[in-house]
């Protein structure tokens, strides 16, 4: 018969608080929202400048046929 020696498992939990992990979902959520915001920004801004330059060369076109 074989001696069997016991296996022993130790399980050690992490050292961080409820905090932490608070503070590090406020961090991910705030850096995806400023990713939107300086998204829609920008795009809001080419959308702008196409619109006025669209603008511009039509009353450029209607001023030239005159």
């Amino acid at each position: 018969m074989q001696k069997t020696d016991p296996i022993l498992i130790t399980i050690k939990e992490s050292e961080k608080n409820e905090l932490s992990g608070l503070a590090d979902v406020l961090l991910s959520a705030l850096g995806i929202t400023g990713v939107l915001v300086l998204g829609s920004l920008l795009l809001g801004t080419l959308m702008a400048g196409l619109m006025f330059w669209i603008r511009w060369r039509s009353s450029a076109r209607s001023d030239t046929s005159e």
